[in-house]
């Protein structure tokens, strides 16, 4: 099946703003639940079950549309067949790599109740038709991880919590986020209180998306207490009459419910002593240790009844278990609580063909029945239908046919409520047959439709299996500070400075010292060093570095010469080589590949010269017009308008940069000025003007040093 996709551009976005969804099963149909949502790189699966009206292969959602290997985490709501079935194939026959997740009860049920699948699909299917083995479902299961409701969990950047959904003992409902998107996931749900199970929660964060369940579309379910009286009232009429009713259930589920129920009726009606009920399911019978294990995760009646009257509910004082039919005396009136609850075969199926040839039985239907199951089909009330056993028999029906829903499902009152309050802005309908999903959006957009075309305006969507969803989303990207930058408010307009640390989808500013501890991330120093053959002097060299960078620091120690170069990078002076070192980082290495080029020219560049020890003329008086005016070029190309001549020009110039003002007087070529930057790039320029304009040779030697007159001695000059 090829993959459609539906989007919503009411403007532009970019590809990573659209959280895609698609329904590789469980799209407008009831079966082989199966959803994927995907955003910003993240991507959880939603249910992994089996269509209930097929059989191997054909009952998969569609998993060849979609790549599992992409997948990070699966969430299964619930342990029934329809949602959990195929999980074992997922985890064992495909290149799923992610990690699995459900409820304790749902992991220790999942455990017997696919046992069990794994066994009657041997018994009613050919090999070939066998989805996995229970080598396979033993494997998978040790990989499966428990949760607690209420705990929220989070895998590389995916969190997600589950509440109470109601429906069956460790129904989850998943409230999941990425990347700041909230995504609420109902699978089946009930919002009906019954005797055993909590109904479904309100998560206390508004989700942008609520993918929820339309089984019953747009009906609404009888009341409660009408019909339990109904049931009761059907199967005592049946009885006086000498029949038997036949109630196919699901394994767990409505099925413990319906237990509850007529054992209380039993109980309260003494003249029903003598009519047997019986409940013919070894598995069942296997999982009520764990109904009674999980008392606590029950409703206020069931918790009361454990704690106040010390009885456990769940041990039925008018029910019997039956193992197997060849243990079973049919020789009068009966009630038979059976599994499967679709007819599609087992004990509840071989009942139904015994006695459907009697007009005195009831079946009574007493859950969901899917499109294409045998349950389904007899609500028509056939004149016969097939045996199981094949070859073209066929059962005559004359039995009684009444359908009772007891199945934990919300009907549309409750769906509409619950949707009003999660207050979704996109609500996606999924586990719906196609008529019934079609009923619900018309009567949803119906609801809202003054809300169409507002900053309010809730969207429907009803996907078919492999019919992509986009929907974007532009989130705001919010950063948090933390340790001792956040110990004080901050100011208006105050710049933080600090490390800007992402981990997945939360980011968070951090000082250097407190990256440790509120990160785990550790700071590292690299200090680099290079060694290069240079056979200059220290004077030599500490003048070329001036020429670039201006001021030079000597870090000479009594063994050894050295120079740091703008506080960062350190020259050490060896005979015959210079050793660069400086702590690894962008600056630092630019400021290192500068330096290291400069010392690679010492010894060829024109302009190298040794310095002697005599006074320098450059310290002396430098007093020349044309001198002062060579000057001034250099000052102006660096400092432009900032420059202003003092009252007597020849005296010097004032340079002014914002309120910061720096002098320079030409008669001892002198700066001055209280901000050290500023005073050290003028210096730096002085330096270098000066050096240009005196000459390097003895023939543009200057008149005064020609005639010894000086005032601060004479400079001699050597080209190197």
């Amino acid at each position: 099946m090829s993959v459609k996709k539906i989007a919503v551009d009411s403007e532009s976005f970019d590809e990573s703003d659209y959280l895609e969804f698609i329904a590789l099963g469980g799209g407008s149909e009831v079966g082989r639940s199966c959803h994927v949502i995907s955003y910003k790189g993240k991507t959880v699966m939603l249910d992994a079950g089996v269509h209930p009206a097929m059989n191997g292969m054909a009952a998969l959602p569609f998993y060849d549309d979609y790549d599992l290997s992409s997948i990070d985490i699966l969430l299964i709501s619930h342990f029934h067949l329809d949602h959990a079935a195929s999980l074992p194939y997922v985890m064992t026959r495909t290149d799923f790599k992610g990690r699995v997740f459900m409820t304790h009860p749902t992991k220790a049920i999942y455990r017997w109740l696919l046992s069990d699948y794994v066994r009657v699909s041997a018994i009613s299917a050919n090999d070939a038709s066998s989805l996995y083995t229970d080598a396979d479902l033993s494997s998978s299961f040790e990989r499966i991880e428990a949760i607690d409701y209420h705990s929220t969990t989070e895998v590389d950047g995916i969190k997600f919590t589950a509440y109470h959904a109601g429906h069956v003992l460790g129904a989850a409902m998943y409230f999941v986020e990425i990347g700041g998107i909230k995504v609420l996931f109902t699978g089946d749900y009930s919002r009906e209180e019954d005797r055993h199970l909590n109904v479904a929660e309100v998560p206390p964060q508004r989700p942008d998306i609520l993918i929820t369940e339309s089984t019953y579309g747009t009906s609404t379910h009888q009341p409660r207490q009408e019909k339990e009286a109904r049931l009761l009232n059907l199967i005592t009429k049946t009885i006086l009459n000498g029949g038997r009713c036949l109630l196919p259930v699901f394994s767990l589920g409505n099925a413990q419910e319906l237990l509850l129920v007529l054992d209380e009726y039993w109980q309260n009606n003494s003249n029903l002593d003598g009519i047997p009920v019986f409940y013919a399911s070894s598995l069942a019978r296997k999982c009520l240790a764990v109904y009674q294990t999980y008392i606590n995760m029950m409703n206020d009646s069931i918790r009361k009844k454990f704690r106040d009257d010390r009885s456990n509910p769940f041990q039925f004082k008018h029910i019997r278990s039956l193992k197997n039919l060849e243990r079973f005396d049919d020789l009068g009136p009966c009630v038979m609580v059976a599994s499967p609850g679709m007819l599609q075969n087992g004990v509840s199926r071989e009942l139904l063909e015994r006695w459907a040839p009697d007009a005195k039985n009831t079946l009574i239907i007493t859950g969901y029945s899917v499109e294409g199951t045998l349950a389904k089909q007899i609500l028509n009330e056939p004149s016969e239908f097939p045996s199981i056993t094949g070859g073209g028999i066929k059962v005559p029906r004359r039995i009684y046919v009444e359908e009772i829903s007891f199945a934990a499902h919300v009907d549309f009152k409750q769906n509409s409520e619950f949707i009003d309050l999660v207050n979704a802005s996109n609500i996606i309908l999924v586990h719906g047959e196609q008529k019934n999903m079609g009923r619900l959006k018309a009567a949803l957009l119906g609801k809202y439709k003054d809300l169409r075309d507002t900053a309010d305006e809730i969207k429907i969507f009803d996907p078919r299996n492999s019919e992509e969803v986009r929907l974007p989303f532009r989130g705001v990207k919010v950063a948090k500070v933390m340790g001792s930058l956040a110990s004080k408010p901050p100011m208006d307009g105050q710049i933080l400075s600090g490390i800007l640390v992402q981990k997945n989808f939360e980011m968070s500013i951090l000082a250097l010292e407190d990256l440790q501890e509120f990160s785990g991330l550790s700071t590292t120093a690299v200090v680099q060093r290079q060694t290069v053959t240079v056979d200059a002097t220290s004077e030599l060299v500490k003048f070329h570095l001036q020429q670039m960078f201006g001021a030079v620091k000597d870090v000479s120690t009594e063994e050894i010469t050295g120079f740091m170069v703008m506080d960062s990078v350190t020259v050490w002076c060896n005979k015959g080589s210079l050793t660069i070192e400086w702590e690894g980082n962008m600056i630092n290495d630019a400021i290192s590949d500068t330096v290291l080029a400069i010392l690679l020219s010492v010894d060829s560049s024109p302009v190298s010269v040794k310095i002697s020890s005599k006074p320098s003329h450059c310290a002396g008086h430098f007093n020349r017009p044309e001198k002062i005016e060579r000057l001034l070029v250099f000052l102006d190309s660096q400092f432009g308008s900032a420059v202003e001549p003092m009252e007597n020009p020849d005296d010097g110039v004032y340079i002014k940069i914002d309120q910061n003002v720096g002098t320079v007087n030409f008669r001892n070529m002198e700066v001055v000025c209280s901000y050290e930057p500023l005073r050290s790039r003028i210096r730096h320029v002085v330096d270098h003007a000066v050096g240009t304009i005196l000459p390097l040779t003895d023939s543009g030697a200057s008149e005064d040093s020609e005639s010894g007159e000086s005032d601060g001695g004479e400079v001699k000059m050597e080209v190197d």
